[in-house]
């Protein structure tokens, strides 16, 4: 396959005033910007419903913006993690049921806080938030790069539409995680990083980022999918002679796509070897749930029906016909391969072995390349439809609010993690 330029984001029309230095700048400034002021949009949101947050299981009434970000829900656990790792045994209850327990956060993240801690000397809740937002940034340079070069064909049509995708994943409702105590940040930066390597074809250096992934989140099963769907694009180009691919292409990438296979089992084998249980990271995933059986999909035939009752059907209906929508528009084909693969597998697997609750706003976050179809969709020409990219930011940023302010904000009698 010959190399093909990447393109870079211009804008539609000849710019003026603060918008046309904005666009003169390089691209990593411009992403850089956006995701700033994302950010910094979120932290006022974060400090405003601090302000109304009352006496918790992680924090004192009205905490500050480090000790919010820092240890609530899912935060206290990765610091647990990171001070004293994990136990030898299972903890089980009176009943002789696995107990909630730290096995179930993956290790990658509260082991780099704790390197920057033991240099720096600086506390769990303003290293881990502060490295959250680091990594954060890092994720959307590397999606700009990915979309760039994995979507030529969308790019071509829409130069803006790096820019514009890592503008929609900065403010998505759920993206408030990238500047807290959470591993989202540094998956989604794992995630991006090994997608570019395989556009650019530097198949060992995304091996060690897949392995990477495999200690960060449960969400390395959908890359195999994406390298297999990879080579057979490549085995295909070449027999149309627009591409080489040997036996020795053929085994690189079957040996790729077993990594990523691999690393999706990884820390559950770890847990198994380390506690003489082999299946507790299932049984400690069972621990969290409403009914304690994991099966895949399981969680849709009683989850719904909790939170929706008779709507139950109709809702989920409704959600998964919206997804394979934003899969199947023309936007989404003009990703490319890879992206579009991505994007579908996650959502598949996701759908398969989460129970479908509270969180899963957040994994939708790791979905990136649905943010560039909703890009592609809202920029389309002609320019003065373009008011639609600006309005649709304004929803998700007010939805961003609501996210915190509902989810966020920890309900001293009932709640559910964001």
């Amino acid at each position: 396959m010959s190399d093909v330029r990447e393109v870079e984001p211009s804008a539609a029309a000849e710019p003026a005033g603060v918008w046309a230095w904005a666009v003169s700048r390089p691209w990593w400034v411009q992403v850089l910007a956006v995701y700033a002021a994302a950010r910094l949009f979120t932290t006022v949101v974060f400090l405003w419903v601090a302000t109304v947050q009352g006496q918790n299981a992680w924090t004192g009434p009205h905490p500050g913006y480090f000790p919010y970000v820092g240890f609530m829900f899912d935060g206290s656990w990765y610091k647990n993690v990171a001070e004293n790792g994990y136990p030898a045994e299972l903890p089980r209850g009176a009943d002789g049921l696995v107990q909630q327990n730290a096995w179930a956060f993956f290790p990658l993240f509260p082991m780099l806080a704790r390197g920057i801690m033991q240099v720096t000397g600086g506390p769990w809740e303003v290293v881990a938030p502060l490295l959250a937002t680091a990594l954060g940034a890092g994720a959307v340079l590397a999606i700009h790069r990915t979309v760039v070069r994995g979507a030529l064909r969308a790019v071509a049509a829409r130069p803006g539409l790096p820019l514009a995708t890592v503008a929609l994943v900065s403010v998505f409702p759920t993206a408030a995680v990238l500047q807290t105590a959470y591993t989202e940040a540094l998956a989604l930066l794992l995630i991006a990083a090994a997608l570019l390597l395989l556009l650019r074809r530097d198949y060992w250096w995304m091996a060690l980022v897949v392995v990477a992934l495999g200690f960060t989140r449960a969400v390395a099963l959908p890359m195999a999918v994406v390298v297999v769907v990879h080579a057979a694009v490549r085995w295909w180009a070449a027999r149309r002679g627009t591409d080489t691919f040997t036996w020795l292409t053929g085994v690189g990438l079957a040996a790729l796509a077993a990594v990523a296979g691999a690393s999706g089992f990884l820390w559950p084998a770890i847990c198994g070897w380390v506690t003489g249980v082999p299946d507790g990271y299932l049984l400690t995933q069972e621990a969290w749930r409403g009914v304690r059986e994991v099966a895949p999909f399981g969680g849709w035939f009683y989850v719904p029906a909790f939170w929706f009752g008779a709507w139950a059907w109709l809702v989920v209906g409704l959600g998964f016909a919206l997804v394979i929508a934003v899969l199947v528009v023309p936007a989404a084909w003009r990703l490319g391969n890879e992206l579009h693969t991505w994007a579908a597998a996650y959502v598949v697997y996701i759908a398969a072995v989460v129970e479908p609750g509270s969180s899963l706003a957040r994994f939708l976050l790791l979905a990136f390349p649905l943010g560039a179809v909703t890009a592609g969709v809202v920029t389309r020409p002609p320019a003065g439809r373009r008011w639609w990219f600006g309005a649709v930011v304004v929803v998700m940023l007010g939805l961003q609010v609501l996210w915190v302010r509902q989810m966020w904000q920890a309900n001293p009698v009932a709640d559910w993690p964001p």
